[in-house]
């Protein structure tokens, strides 16, 4: 897929395409590293990719807390409209 193939459907629920795609993408990345390494044997190249990887799983872990974000506050607003919706309460 070619990055401007990636659209934005606005209609995420509890989750943001967008970013999971992302996440896919930086986790392809970093098993990319790994594997680069297995194959490395300079020592100043195996270093710049291990801070590559560290760098690229910083990011994996933004992103998780993002979504993680995302699907708190959309159970927390559903929380709400159930309870308008509640009509026995």
């Amino acid at each position: 897929m070619k990055e401007n193939e990636i659209k934005c459907m606005h209609a995420c629920k509890n989750t943001c395409a967008m970013l999971n795609e992302a996440l896919r993408k930086e986790a392809s990345t970093v098993r990319f590293y790994e594997g680069i390494l297995d194959e490395c044997n300079q020592p100043d190249v195996r270093d710049f990719v291990l801070d590559l990887v560290d760098e690229r799983r910083k990011e994996i872990l933004r992103i998780i807390q993002k979504l993680n974000e995302i699907h708190v506050r959309s159970q927390a607003t559903d929380g709400i409209f159930a309870s308008f919706n509640n009509l026995d309460g």
